[in-house]
């Protein structure tokens, strides 16, 4: 059945939803609920500023101020990061049809292949871990910058941070998307500044270093920095549906959709990243923040500022993606408290992070990584070639009977095969340790293993349904989730 011959998805029994439309100031009555087609509005080009604006971000500069500790040479560094942020941005592109197609969040999606109970694990640790874990990186740049440049204590510069995301997050979707925009034509001249001024003050085509305090052999040194731009945009992976699912469903807007989306992230991870690279490469400091006050020089102002700004532009997807995923999980609070509490931890944790935030910036980077990527790998299999694309099949994503699939199975077993070659400074697997050389693998064995696991079960009946009185339960049954207007998801 082709796309345009699909029947429209059944709606569940839901009181009347108010109409949210393309209001700016009206508070998103929509949680993880399926967006009905009268509430579909926005242009795909909204999705170039969504991610173009959180790409506009000081940890993409902390990544490839990394390149000079793994004695990489300048052109290879730019190399890996330029395969990095490719392949990153078409797997966000891939993602973000996903949701023109089906109208509901990623998270919610993930009931498909791994059941309705079978998406809590993941998506507690990789979604609300992540989103907390990611907002409370950001706050720590954002309120480190913020305090350089107004002298004011790193604690009250961080909250302030946060409670502008914690506002903005609570009215949603369309204050985000308008604000991305924003934020977009704020801080891109801001980034040129830096990036002239780097370029001019402190730029070098430097050569191989092999006796750089990370050096692993340039194979090596070229797998894992790029790994890790590739592993920034996997992490954002799980989000990418939330910021398309209310775009209008046609063959259109869904190839539209997925060219700004790439665009929009290839553009920003490449710029960024390699802008990294030249302020480590020249930097005499081993803070990143720090060395970039030191290169910036008599622009170190507008340098502090953009990095405070961008703060925003990424935490808030954090924050809005971080409070979605509360509400996948059935935990009974409303948004508006998801994202408070989302915030107050993300707060806490940064005044606990303050410290040494690049070691454990990559620490978290990577174990995120490590789950998100057999994640992804099942989703975009299930889509595809288990026949989740097809919008009649929607109602299965709220079927509560459906409680555990073989996607579950899948994505354990692509975390577990890739143990063995993790790279952290919290835990080094055996391979890791005997073939340093190799790089950082761990991602590519997780989605790896997890795409087999998904092909050799995909077929099987589901692993665990529950017996129900009806037929129908999925109907017969409203889920609470998607009761629009009582504003409790």
């Amino acid at each position: 059945m082709t796309h345009d011959s699909l029947p429209p998805v059944p709606s569940a029994p839901v009181s009347p939803a108010p109409v949210y439309g393309s209001a700016v100031t009206k508070v998103e009555p929509f949680g993880v609920d399926h967006i009905p087609d009268n509430e579909r509005h926005g242009k795909p080009s909204s999705q170039f500023f969504v991610w173009f604006a959180a790409g506009l971000n000081f940890p993409i500069i902390l990544l490839g101020f990394s390149a000079a500790r793994f004695g990489l040479s300048f052109p290879a560094a730019v190399t890996a990061i330029v395969i990095g942020a490719a392949l990153g941005s078409l797997l966000m592109a891939v993602m973000s049809r996903m949701g023109v197609r089906l109208g509901v969040p990623q998270q919610i999606q993930a009931r498909g292949p791994l059941g309705f109970y079978g998406n809590f694990l993941p998506v507690a640790y990789i979604n609300v871990f992540a989103g907390i874990g990611w907002a409370s990186v950001t706050v720590i740049l954002g309120g480190k910058a913020f305090a350089g440049l107004t002298h004011l204590p790193f604690w009250l510069c961080a909250g302030l941070l946060t409670l502008v995301e914690l506002v903005v997050a609570v009215y949603g979707y369309n204050m985000i998307n308008y604000l991305q925009k924003v934020l977009t034509y704020v801080l891109t001249p801001l980034f040129v500044l830096i990036t002239v001024v780097a370029v001019v003050r402190g730029g070098s085509v430097f050569h191989a270093d092999a006796h750089a305090p990370g050096y692993i052999g340039s194979t090596g040194g070229l797998v894992t920095l790029g790994g890790w731009f590739l592993s920034f945009l996997v992490a954002w992976a799980p989000f990418a549906s939330d910021y398309s699912r209310y775009l209008p469903d046609t063959p259109e807007v869904v190839r539209r959709t997925a060219w700004y989306t790439g665009l929009g992230n290839f553009v920003t991870i490449c710029w960024l990243g390699i802008l990294g690279v030249v302020v480590g490469g020249s930097a005499t400091s081993s803070d990143s923040i720090t060395a970039l006050h030191q290169i910036a020089g008599p622009f170190a102002v507008p340098a502090l500022l953009a990095v405070g700004l961008s703060a925003l532009a990424q935490n808030f997807l954090n924050v809005y993606g971080g409070a979605i995923s509360v509400q996948t999980l059935k935990v009974p609070v409303t948004r508006a408290q998801a994202v408070t509490g989302i915030c107050v931890l993300a707060y806490a944790l940064s005044l606990w992070g303050e410290s040494g935030t690049e070691a454990k910036f990559k620490v978290f980077l990577n174990l995120t990584a490590y789950f998100i990527a057999p994640f992804a790998a099942v989703l975009l299999l299930d889509y595809y070639l288990g026949g989740r694309s097809d919008a009649r099949r929607i109602p299965e994503l709220y079927d509560r009977s459906r409680v555990l699939g073989w996607g579950f199975v899948a994505w354990t077993g692509g975390v577990a095969a890739s143990v063995p070659f993790w790279q952290s400074d919290l835990y080094t697997g055996p391979f890791a340790a005997a073939h340093p050389g190799a790089g950082d693998l761990s991602m590519f064995v997780a989605a790896g293993a997890g795409a087999v696991l998904y092909l050799l079960t995909y077929r099987l009946t589901s692993l665990w349904v529950k017996d129900t009185a009806g037929p129908h339960h999925s109907s017969a049954e409203p889920d609470p989730s998607r009761a629009v207007a009582s504003h409790t998801h």
